[in-house]
């Protein structure tokens, strides 16, 4: 749970800081030395009760009890570190005096607090939740909502929008010619359509002609309980009487299990739908191995090699992938906005034309539907809400507060209690994160390596061995993201995930669970028509986390004394250029702050005091237009992240700064000396101008990971540079060297970094480096105006391990490119971008066995792409009507898909003609799309 998490950091940071600032805590130290021993005796207890607050209240209130001593020790810790910080200015007799006062203070409220957690431990036993996590019974409540989800084949819904196309596809795989066993799988969020496709195709005409003897539909739900799920079927796949129904309800789960597989291993072939499961081991569990048959190697569902078929519908991908390495999981789409107001319009308006209605009515419903984001249970129950009153005050009414009214229309099934079964299903430490995403605003496109990053300094994100803490953040961002509560905007050319969102169901659920635990402030948004009052009731006391969306001006202007505890705060989209004097009450109010995001905000200058908020650990200035830092951010000695661009020049105190790990200060104008040297914490630097790099003794960075170094490199020399870099090689992951005004990259040896896998090097080289100089672990590698004369392929071709090449605009200059035999052997994908003059690029058999995706500009002349066997996705630039034309046959066989962009409105139309043909292609061939 949230709660679970927040007491594990307070006990990793209370620890932290013990060792850390001990010389604050002489005097008080056992005494929170004893509250952290407390805290973790309760952390154990709060890992079993996790998912029984949902359902007993009383377990609810006691959570929220502990959580707010937690709060209110983090809070006497992080102002006894704060008070005990400023006097260090003061006079010897009055910081002696002040320091005894401090400690006797503090002593008295670590004390109290004991007491406190004491009584709630106490508490527990009186209010009878003592044995709460022991067992694994289902609650009342839980029992009636499973009760109610529970999903029959044959209640098929008479009313299905934009299903049509997927039950093609999922049929033909259903009744295909590939013998084996196979499991495909339904993949998406909650209330997106799953269990009703797979409905739509259970009951399709020819799969009731396939499977004609044996099939059967079991619900399987977040309590999988696997002889409940063998009886559904087996009631369905056997003809039983009254006795033998009794005789089998009175086997034990292996027995159930070995019956089970005897009579699926008797049938010609099966088809079996399992509705709604959660987990792999839940998958694992249904088809645990029977020690009866060794030839179908015991499974409860065998493979008789007959084209047996498994449905299988869940929210989460690791559950299809691990059912069926085989099987490509067919993900779920939200609906497009057509469909969606087609879905609508036949729920809200049942039979009759939406056009007969009133135009507001139309418009109301338009916005409403909007609102959406083409998730069909939404529709549907909007829809069936608003069919019962067809006035305009009632759908005004609906439209002015539709999550309120979705959650009571047929609340026990409605959106958000079938979207809060996935927050249940979450593990503690993914539950803070997930509350995160209730900060950002709707529809906000959010860039992953800030969300990550925050997590990091939020302290979601605990240290491990042999494991960055960006790295487990991003398993975190990709465990949500398969648990399909967050959706992916943009991949990058390795697949990794660079923009996501959330749909607005689920932000109104993490809002409204962020709430419940205190996790943000009451309000999230300041607006004068909703709030006229300037007073700080606006927000909770208890408030640890705001976001603003708008009206910086107004925000400023409240009295913010209310909430001093505040340890986040960021604004978004605000615009507008801002005096130096407008920000001064973050600094004043707001003094234990971890994370500070001003990015868009226009500000002249950062107040001087900043420097004082020493608790800060993000600090986020990106797109301000600052043009200077003040040199009392070097004060921020445990700041973790400081991101910011364009600067003028950066201040030479970032050394003080020794906790940091990821500094990105990007498109300095100015390349004054910068000492980075004493900060071995560093991760991430993005970036440093050649010439303060070569001035740091890089051997002391044995953190580093990711480096880019970028401006003017004239008088920098090549075996100093070229040996800084060396001095990496226990770390070095990522580099990014780009030269300015015709500059040439100095000359670089990386074969001593053997960790290296990502290189990009934009700027004139004198030559290619050979081979043996690249690093043998070069995975990525990107080339740009490099002006190399000679065709670089019969060097690069020899990279072992590389995976993904891009050579863009000026790279090389040359006319032919040639890959030879065996050239490329891992090489799945090949960009080849602004290459104005290549001509020719000859492929010889057996290059490039494994190249999936081929991207180039214009289009030279290509020869063995034949050869290329695995070749599944080509997209193609920029490309002359006439060249396209030619290219047609060549593509339509080899790839799944060709994309065409940049196509003459002439050539649109020629393809159109053609499209009926291609159509009948698509089956046995793939896909085509062209793309203008």
């Amino acid at each position: 749970m949230a709660t679970e998490a927040l007491v594990s950091f307070a006990v990793e940071r209370m620890g932290d800081m013990l060792i850390q600032e001990a010389s604050f805590f002489k005097g008080v130290r056992g005494q929170v030395d004893r509250l952290r021993k407390d805290l973790r005796a309760m952390q154990c207890f709060l890992e079993e009760v996790d998912k029984n607050q949902e359902e007993d209240s009383r377990v609810r209130n006691w959570v929220s009890e502990i959580r707010e001593a937690v709060y209110d020790a983090e809070d006497i810790i992080d102002m006894f570190i704060l008070n005990a910080q400023s006097l260090r200015t003061h006079s010897f007799p009055e910081r002696a005096f002040k320091k005894l006062t401090n400690r006797y203070k503090v002593g008295k409220k670590v004390e109290a607090i004991q007491l406190g957690l004491q009584d709630i431990s106490n508490r527990r036993e009186a209010l009878g939740i003592k044995n709460i996590g022991e067992g694994t019974s289902t609650s009342r409540s839980a029992q009636m909502l499973q009760d109610l989800r529970r999903s029959t084949p044959h209640a098929e819904e008479h009313v299905v929008v934009g299903l049509e196309n997927e039950a093609d596809k999922l049929v033909n795989q259903l009744i295909g010619r590939d013998q084996r066993r196979r499991v495909i799988s339904l993949v998406g969020m909650g209330g997106i359509g799953k269990t009703t496709l797979a409905k739509k195709v259970y009951n399709h005409t020819k799969v009731l002609k396939h499977f004609p003897d044996c099939r059967a539909w079991a619900y399987v739900s977040q309590d999988c309980r696997p002889r409940d799920v063998y009886m559904q079927i087996i009631k369905q796949i056997c003809t039983s009487t009254k006795e033998q129904v009794e005789m089998m309800e009175k086997l034990q789960e292996h027995e159930l299990g070995a019956f089970h597989h005897e009579h699926l291993k008797d049938n010609n072939r099966y088809l079996i739908v399992l509705d709604d499961v959660w987990s792999p081991s839940d998958w694992s569990c249904l088809e645990k191995r029977s020690s009866n048959d060794p030839d179908c190697l015991g499974s409860v569902f065998p493979d008789g090699g007959k084209g047996s078929r498994i449905l299988l519908t869940t929210r989460y991908k690791e559950v299809a992938s691990h059912a069926d390495v085989r099987s490509i999981p067919h993900e779920m789409r939200l609906l497009s906005k057509q469909k969606s107001w087609d879905l609508f319009s036949r729920k809200a308006f049942l039979d009759i034309d939406a056009e007969s209605y009133l135009p507001d009515l139309k418009e109301l419903g338009e916005k409403m539907v909007d609102k959406c984001n083409g998730l069909p249970l939404a529709i549907v129950l909007l829809g069936g809400l608003l069919s019962k009153n067809m006035s305009h005050i009632e759908w005004k009414k609906v439209h002015d507060n539709m999550s309120a009214y979705l959650a009571k229309e047929d609340s026990q099934t409605g959106v958000m209690t079938v979207l809060n079964l996935s927050y249940i299903d979450l593990p503690s430490y993914l539950k803070p994160c997930f509350l995160h995403l209730s900060l950002f605003p709707e529809d906000y496109v959010i860039s992953t390596r800030k969300l990550l990053l925050l997590w990091i300094a939020e302290g979601f994100v605990l240290e491990q061995d042999r494991q960055s803490m960006k790295d487990t953040a991003e398993i975190y961002l990709n465990e949500l993201i398969n648990r399909n509560l967050i959706q992916v905007v943009r991949t990058s050319v390795n697949a990794r995930v660079m923009e996501c969102r959330v749909h607005d169901f689920i932000r109104e659920l993490a809002i409204e669970k962020a709430k419940e635990h205190n996790f943000i402030g009451t309000n999230i948004v300041v607006d004068p028509h909703l709030f006229p009052s300037t007073s700080s009731s606006l927000f909770s006391s208890k408030s640890r986390r705001q976001s603003i969306y708008s009206d910086f001006e107004r925000y400023a202007s409240i009295e913010h004394y209310s909430t001093p505890y505040l340890r986040s705060l960021l604004f978004f989209n605000l615009g507008g250029i801002y005096r130096i004097s407008q920000l001064d009450f973050i600094t004043k109010c707001f003094k234990v702050l971890r994370v500070l995001d001003l990015e868009g905000l226009g500000i002249e200058k950062v107040p001087s005091i900043i420097g004082e908020l020493i608790h800060l650990r993000y600090l986020g200035l990106r797109h301000t237009g600052l043009k200077m830092l003040p040199l009392s951010i070097g004060n921020l000695r445990n700041l973790h992240t400081l991101d910011i661009n364009n600067l003028k020049r950066v201040p030479d105190v970032i050394w003080k700064i020794t906790n940091i790990r990821y500094l990105y200060i990007e498109e300095q104008e100015e390349d004054d000396p910068l000492k980075i040297d004493t900060v071995q914490n560093l991760q991430i630097l993005s970036s440093i101008t050649f010439n303060q790099w070569i001035r740091n003794n890089s051997s002391k960075l044995t953190c580093l990971e990711k480096l880019k170094i970028e401006g003017r490199c004239e008088l920098v020399e090549g075996v100093e540079f070229s040996n800084s870099i060396a001095k990496l090689h226990s770390s070095l992951k990522s580099l990014y060297l780009k030269a300015s005004n015709e500059s040439s990259i100095p000359s670089l040896a990386m074969s001593s970094c053997p960790h290296l896998c990502k290189l990009d090097i934009k700027g004139r080289m004198q030559k290619l480096t050979e081979t043996f100089q690249f690093p043998q672990n070069l995975s990525q590698l990107t080339l740009e105006a490099c002006r190399l004369d000679c065709d670089p392929m019969p060097i690069l071709e020899k990279l072992p391990k590389l995976l993904t090449l891009r050579l863009r605009a000026g790279s090389y200059l040359g006319k032919e490119m040639h890959v030879s035999t065996n050239g490329f052997p891992r090489l799945k994908k090949l960009q080849l971008l602004g290459l104005s003059g290549l001509v020719l690029l000859n492929i010889l058999k057996g290059a490039m066995p494994w190249l999936m995706q081929l991207c180039f500009h214009l289009t030279p002349e290509i020869f063995g792409l034949h050869e290329l066997l695995n070749l599944v996705d080509v997209r193609i630039l920029s490309i002359p009507s006439t060249r396209a034309a030619s290219l047609q046959d060549q593509f339509l066989f080899r790839a799944t898909e060709v994309s065409f962009w940049g196509l003459t409105r002439g050539w649109n139309s020629y393809m159109s003609s053609k499209r009926s043909n291609i159509s009948k292609l698509q089956t046995g061939f793939g896909t085509v799309s062209w793309l203008s």
